[in-house]
């Protein structure tokens, strides 16, 4: 299982969500062949950011077609289909539509493998798995335009006031030229004014184009292979030493090029905050992986964060009664920037019922998604 809440086993899962489990990569085999035939822009997205963060939605269904789970329908008590559409606008070239028609494609693939195998749901499971696509939609369309949005203003703000120092020269330039005639200074008046006019345009370029697509700020990264299974034992060891509360590691080992001292850090505040606000019962990291991306996950008990705080926990500051306060401290920002940098997504499932887990989402091999200006070298050994 590679549900949101850290459930690893098909236990307690009804008949039908068993079924359906088994159905998963069928769908995906489907859906990947007739996304890249018919979605503007799939052709030549590579296989792990094509799949992104689906494979986790899909058991998300699995769940909720249980009727003893809590979770109603793939979206209750997470995030995970805003991470989705955080991830498109940050690693592809797609727009709203194509976001949409992925999860159209995705229904019918549901469809189509279901009826292939028998797998007759009924009049209330089909409706859990529309009601999950329909809000799965909204919440990743929703993210996507507020992650462009956001970029956009951002970079409209730095480039404005970057355009006044050329377009200075060039005002003044064209003035000195009215002024009164100077033969001997007009070339390099002129000159001036063609190499500012020059970077205006450079300038205006580069807004053009970032405004169709752009893939975020990222961090530093000094990519190395090593069994992130490894490091997540050596972070829980150190939690032990410390004896508050036990911290168990599960999984499978998945070896990948990620940045060891970034994800160690990610790791870590994951932990640390587990720790600070689970109730002591222990907390569960578990390493696995699907479709040539690594997920860990970090579990524990404890009060859910509200749904009022769980859209912007990954906020490091933010706007009530307008003031400015502080957010949840800059541990869950930074692991969302780890995520993101290396090509990846960073969710949240919290409920009463189940707990409290986060989940790092990313590919195995980040190489092709992190940007040479992005990738450090790696530290020499002392």
């Amino acid at each position: 299982m590679l549900a949101t809440d850290q459930k690893l086993t098909e236990h307690d899962l009804s008949a039908m969500s068993r079924r359906v489990l088994a159905m998963r990569e069928a769908v995906f085999a489907e859906w990947e062949k007739d996304v890249r035939r018919l979605v503007h822009g799939a052709q030549d997205i590579l296989h792990p950011i094509l799949m992104n963060t689906l494979p986790v939605f899909y058991d998300n269904i699995v769940e909720a077609l249980t009727p003893s789970h809590p979770r109603a329908r793939a979206t209750s008590n997470t995030d995970v289909a805003g991470a989705h559409g955080n991830e498109r606008a940050r690693m592809t070239h797609y727009g709203p539509e194509q976001v949409i028609h992925e999860y159209q494609i995705f229904r019918d693939a549901f469809s189509r493998v279901a009826d292939e195998r028998g797998v007759a749901l009924s009049r209330a499971e089909w409706a859990i798995v529309n009601d999950s696509i329909n809000c799965a939609v909204r919440e990743s369309v929703k993210k996507f335009t507020a992650m462009h949005d956001t970029f956009r203003h951002r970079l409209a703000a730095s480039l404005s006031h970057d355009m006044r120092n050329p377009l200075s020269v060039v005002v003044s330039g064209a003035r000195l030229l009215t002024l009164a005639p100077q033969p001997e200074r007009t070339p390099l008046i002129a000159q001036k004014i063609l190499d500012n006019g020059k970077r205006l345009a450079a300038m205006i370029e580069e807004l053009l184009e970032a405004f169709s697509f752009h893939r975020g700020q990222k961090l530093p990264l000094a990519l190395a292979q090593f069994d992130v299974l490894e490091l997540a034992r050596t972070v829980c060891a150190e939690v032990n030493e410390n004896q508050v509360v036990p911290c168990a590691v599960s999984g499978v080992s998945v070896t990948g090029y990620w940045c060891e001292n970034s994800m160690r850090r990610a790791i870590e505040n994951l932990t640390t905050n587990a720790v600070k606000y689970g109730d002591g019962a222990g907390i569960h990291v578990h390493v696995d992986t699907a479709h040539e991306r690594m997920l860990l996950s970090v579990h524990n008990t404890g009060n859910p964060i509200s749904m009022e705080h769980r859209g912007r926990i990954f906020e490091y500051l933010r706007r009530e009664g307008g003031n400015i306060q502080e957010g949840w401290g800059i541990g869950l920002p930074f692991v969302q920037s780890v995520a993101e940098s290396h090509g990846g997504s960073v969710a949240v499932d919290s409920s009463a019922a189940t707990g409290t887990t986060f989940l790092i989402d990313v590919p195995v091999d980040c190489r092709p998604f992190v940007d040479d200006e992005h990738a450090a070298a790696p530290a020499r050994p002392a």
